[in-house]
């Protein structure tokens, strides 16, 4: 092969590396699209390759994708992106997308909780597949009759509309809450619930009320703020008749409600009352005294699901995942008052 001789144009084309290799632009485009082997030998294959170096050929992707039908690009559909959970498991699923040349594209609730709108209606044809938190289920109605592979997080695992699912040990993590303050002689609870509608926060309830059963439990509801989560535990904890010693949260956001809430009734953490969150982000250090609380793999969890993605994309089917998760023991968390 002729050394090609330097280009001047505005960009070089697929022809121009095939002229300098002496090749047709067919056999460019199998040894580029690394389609050759059975096809080109070693020596054309490497005179192709080092034809597009020397002359800083880049394939254009965005045309190639079309050609074959595909964006190399997933949706991640989260309820929003001021919870720093989902911002690691955005990391977490855009790392694992990247390796395998994917682009993430995200898509957070409008309102910032709950169902986010249709964001299929313009998106659908330039996606191949969707990794969806079980917090925006309604957004996947318009998913219905498409054939995009879906893969759920933290959801149902016997709903049958996912190509996977890959999901949190939540229940183990309520287990080891429970197992934690009854150990530590609690008997009265208040459960501070996330208000938003979502598998997972069923699972967790569920598993409460069956490791708490004979012990007295209330259940208070809030949104995913700290101003709707110091509302709630306010009224529940001046609510007549005795009040819990021990309050868990369903997210480390609502117990951060718990503490205002606490403080603004001379409440001690933990002499007092005992708080537990869930998450394990960096609020839960944050805290005063640091908070006790469920540590979950959010990095993990985007990674393993966007790899559940691409194994379906290839045309697996893959075994659905559940991520175990830690109880992070810390400050808030100690010995029921004395009656």
């Amino acid at each position: 092969m002729h050394s090609p001789e330097p280009f001047h144009g505005s960009r070089p084309t697929s022809r121009d590396v095939a002229r300098a290799a002496g090749v047709s632009q067919a056999t460019v485009s199998l040894v580029l699209g690394d389609k050759w082997r059975g096809r080109v030998s070693e020596r054309t294959a490497g005179s192709v390759r080092e034809a597009a170096a020397e002359l800083g050929y880049r394939p254009n992707l965005a045309a190639r994708n079309l050609r074959l039908g595909s964006t190399r690009t997933a949706l991640l559909v989260v309820p929003a992106l001021t919870n720093e959970f989902f911002a690691h498991v955005y990391t977490g699923a855009a790392v694992e997308a990247a390796r395998h040349g994917f682009g993430v594209v995200l898509y957070p609730s409008p309102d910032g909780i709950g169902p986010a709108k249709d964001p299929f209606a313009s998106a659908q044809a330039a996606l191949d597949g969707v990794l969806a938190s079980s917090m925006a289920t309604d957004a996947l109605k318009a998913f219905q009759g498409t054939d995009l592979p879906l893969v759920m997080l933290d959801s149902d695992p016997a709903d049958p509309g996912a190509a996977a699912h890959v999901n949190l040990d939540v229940a183990d993590g309520m287990r080891r809450v429970t197992g934690h303050l009854l150990d530590l002689g609690h008997r009265s609870y208040l459960h501070l619930a996330s208000a938003v509608p979502s598998w997972t926060f069923d699972a967790r309830a569920a598993v409460l009320a069956d490791a708490l059963r004979g012990s007295e439990l209330r259940t208070a509801r809030a949104q995913l703020n700290v101003a709707a989560a110091w509302e709630a535990a306010h009224q529940a904890l001046t609510a007549p008749g005795p009040r819990p010693t021990a309050v868990i949260c369903d997210d480390d956001i609502l117990a951060a409600g718990v503490y205002k809430a606490a403080r603004r009734l001379g409440l001690r953490i933990p002499e007092d009352l005992s708080v537990t969150g869930f998450d394990d982000m960096a609020l839960a250090t944050a805290l005063e005294p640091e908070l006790t609380t469920v540590r979950l793999p959010a990095e993990e969890f985007g990674g393993r699901g966007m790899a559940a993605l691409l194994a379906a994309l290839s045309g697996e089917r893959p075994e659905p995942a559940v991520l175990p998760v830690e109880l992070a023991v810390r400050g808030s968390s100690g010995p029921a008052p004395a009656a």
